[in-house]
Formats: structure tokens, sequence, C-alpha cells
């Protein structure tokens, strides 16, 4: 068994398109045999805010990987200098159950968020050959800075303009060298939700802020599941998700939408439908699209495997002895 971290994955390099690819790959065998996920349960003692997540997952196709993603998320470990989240990965062989590597890795979590998300952008784009994107993004912790690296890598000379916001503000200097010519400091979540083709939420927010509905054809990459007040996106028809039973819950805009509004799984579009079977074709061009994913950890263990195939490779990692 091998035991990789931030640094060993860092290392062993991060590749978008081929992150994405992974992420394509597995949700293609999403609703088959050759994935098994169940529901995820949320271990919750003490402080209401925080939560522990049960993630396992088989997948299999030409991967044939299964394991378990356990992760934490203590909103106020941001007040002790701490990370929110705490994100712990074990692979197992699927022949014969033995561990073969874990992983403790933030930056893993990270990866497996925004590869969700280049993927729906990715489908979102082939309707827009050749056309320029302005991105927003609300939230700069470490999930919206892994989301504006992805769409730098994905994008290229496409991405004209990001504007940022986070409510606790931007250090400057945080913005990477190579996008920081093409980047804004908004003082206000409107500025940027209002200007983005693709607007991304990556908060932590303790509630709804997001009161007004979005400019046409915008991609609305919902990352953090809780920011937008119902009203506000109730009259949207492209509302797709990674897993129904997932995301209709814990108080995730998806459930305020089903409970005031009577959003149901048949008015929804899933990732699956959305990258493999043109799910988005019904809708015109400048209905916006609204990306709810939940996080599946067949997704996670994709990723992982295909790290620990690199760690293989390049004898990365520290050996662990049973």
């Amino acid at each position: 068994m091998i035991y990789l971290n931030d640094r060993d994955i860092r290392q062993l390099g991060i590749d978008w398109p081929k992150l994405v690819e992974t992420v394509e790959h597995v949700a293609a065998l999403l609703q088959t045999r050759e994935t098994v996920q169940p529901l995820k349960p949320y271990l919750r003692f003490g402080d209401p805010a925080n939560r522990i997540i049960a993630m396992p997952a088989y997948v299999g196709g030409n991967l044939r990987a299964c394991g378990i993603k356990w992760i934490a998320s203590f909103p106020g470990n941001r007040l002790r200098g701490l990370p929110r989240a705490h994100n712990t990965i074990v692979l197992n062989d699927p022949g014969t159950g033995m561990p073969l590597a874990i992983f403790q890795s933030g930056l893993l979590n990270a990866l497996r968020t925004a590869a969700v998300s280049g993927a729906m952008l990715q489908n979102w784009l082939k309707r827009r050959p050749g056309r320029n994107v302005t991105a927003g993004i609300v939230g700069w912790g470490p999930i919206g800075r892994a989301h504006l690296s992805m769409l730098k890598a994905l994008l290229a000379d496409r991405l004209e303009w990001t504007l940022l916001f986070d409510a606790g503000g931007i250090d400057p200097a945080s913005v990477p060298d190579n996008v920081r010519g093409s980047v804004s400091i908004a003082t206000d979540w409107r500025e940027t939700y209002r200007h983005a083709d693709v607007f991304i939420t990556c908060t932590t927010a303790s509630e709804r802020y997001i009161d007004e509905p979005p400019p046409p054809g915008t991609l609305l990459l919902n990352v953090s599941l809780r920011d937008y007040m119902p009203h506000s996106v109730r009259s949207l028809n492209a509302v797709v998700v990674d897993d129904w039973r997932e995301v209709c819950r814990e108080n995730t805009d998806i459930e305020r939408l089903h409970l005031a509004f009577g959003l149901s799984e048949r008015d929804a579009v899933t990732l699956k439908q959305a990258i493999h079977e043109n799910g988005l074709d019904r809708f015109p061009e400048d209905e916006p699209v609204f990306f709810n994913p939940m996080g599946m950890a067949a997704f996670d263990i994709g990723i992982a495997h295909r790290y620990y195939k690199l760690a293989l490779r390049d004898h990365a990692g520290l050996p662990l002895e049973p």
C-alpha cells in the first residue's frame, strides 16, 4: 500500500483534459452495472454546521477500481487557521479487497470537483464553437482556485476575462501570474453574476443570497449548492444534476425548488444524459443551464485511481507495510 498527499499529487501533475476525460468515462458507466455507489450518509455531531460524509463506490469498465472517500467539512476551521475540508480516500483491489493506496489530499477533492465542472463546461461549449467566454467565480477558496485553473487550461485564449468575488475579500497576490492580466476582483457578487457567461459558486455561504434570474444563455455551475434563492431559478428549464437522489436533499437549491415549486426528477437532465446523450439539445441556446453536482463517489474513485496508476509508474508516494 502507498500513501499520497497534496505534494505527491502536484508532483505527479495536474492534467485538466485528462481529468475531465476520466469524469466523462465514468459518467458513461453511471446507471449501469459497471458502477455501484450507495446513497452517502452524513455523520453529524456537536456543531450541526459540521459533517463528515462517507462515499463508497465501485467503477468498472476500463478502470476497475473501488474504495471509499471520507470527507470532513468543518466551516469553523477557517477561524482556527485550518482548512475547511479534510479529504481521505482509500482504494482497494476490486478482486481481493486488499488496500492499495490511501490519499490524504484536499487537492484531490478540488481536482475532482473542478473536473466535473469541466466536463459540463465542455459539453456546453459544443454549441458555442469558437466563442469567447467571460467567467465569474464567487468564493476564492481551494475550490474556486481550482476552477480558475481548470477554466484557463480548457479554454486557453477563449477565456477572455474572469471576475472574482469573495465576501471575505481577495488578495490580488493570490491570483496566479498566468491569469492575472485577465482577472478583475469585483466588489459585489452581482457584478460577476450579471456579466459572466459561465458563473461558478464555490462558497460556504450560510444564507442564500442570489435573488435575481441569470442572464440568458449563462452556464451556472452551482458547485456550493446553497447560494440561490428558489425564486431566482424557478423559471429555468435546463436543470442538470449528477444524481437526483443525492442532490434533492440536505437543503440544496434543488431540494428547495422541489419543495417550493414542485421540481421533480423527470424535469431534470442528468450529467450522463448531458454529456453522452445530447441531453441539452432540447433547449434553445439562450436558455440558462443550471448544473447542480452533489458530488459522486464514482468520480472520486476514478480520479484517485488515475493518480494511483501514475504513482506506480513514477514510484511516487510513501510505501506502507501491512
